[in-house]
């Protein structure tokens, strides 16, 4: 506990430092340092992706920094401190975890979830969704708002009855198509997206990673079949798709070793 203790205030007294004598530190706002902020959070978001521990390790490391940035600048706003930060989240977690450090029964992962839910909404008497980020990107706010409403018990009884649903949004879309109305078409594609999204948690799959490992696979794929087109000496734009699906199989195959 010691050396962390010590870690962490070494951190703060860099902190201070920076503030005082670094020009580009010393001018940052809460503003100026949103969009850092995001950005450093899909970097930590890379780097677990990839399950680099030591990649994970460096962006967390990016992330605390902005942290105690932000507590540094309230700090001089008169607002609040990095003590007032921590004492905050240490409430909450006591507060929202009464299972553990309360006498309430829980009997698994869900009915913590649900607690969780349940004690956010008598603390703050805000709605439901009320604590899902408006600017979250599409994908992981529809899969944070169906995970709060399945707190509050709005949810299938069984998971496979969301593939009827799955199946109703997508003969919606197929109707609208023939419509040649793209207002229409872009709100049932948004339905069944959604769809999709719910059938993912229901089966403890975040539609989010699994989206991003897709796209990995096949921006990996492509660049094998680019690469081989290119050490033959031809272009994708002078090949069949016949011709392109060979190359495509063997890195399937690759993939798959």
């Amino acid at each position: 506990m010691d050396k962390r203790l010590s870690a962490f205030g070494k951190l703060l007294d860099i902190m201070d430092e920076l503030r005082e004598k670094c020009p580009w530190d010393k001018t940052q706002t809460f503003e100026s340092l949103r969009n850092l902020t995001l950005e450093e959070a899909y970097e930590l978001a890379d780097a677990i992706t990839k399950n680099n521990p030591g990649e994970i390790k460096k962006e967390l490391g990016d992330l605390l920094l902005h942290i105690v940035f932000y507590a540094k600048i309230g700090y001089e706003l008169n607002e609040f401190d990095i003590k007032d930060v921590i004492e905050e989240i240490n409430e909450k977690l006591v507060y929202r975890h009464p299972h553990v450090f309360g006498n309430v029964m829980v009997a698994d992962e869900t009915e913590v979830k649900e607690n969780w839910e349940h004690l956010k909404i008598r603390e703050s008497k805000k709605t439901v969704l009320s604590g899902v980020p408006v600017s979250l990107p599409a994908l992981i706010k529809a899969n944070r708002i169906q995970d709060k409403v399945k707190g509050v018990g709005f949810d299938w009884e069984e998971k496979h009855q969301i593939w009827d649903k799955v199946t109703e949004e997508l003969q919606e879309l197929r109707e609208e198509i023939t419509s040649a109305d793209s207002k229409k078409i872009e709100s049932e594609f948004g339905d069944l997206f959604f769809s999709l999204v719910n059938a993912a948690r229901l089966y403890g799959i975040d539609p989010e990673t699994a989206l991003e490992k897709t796209n990995r696979k096949f921006t990996r794929r492509f660049n094998y079949l680019e690469s081989k087109t290119m050490a033959a000496g031809r272009s994708l734009k002078t090949m069949s798709l016949d011709e392109m699906n060979v190359i495509w199989e063997e890195a399937k195959e690759l993939d798959n070793q």
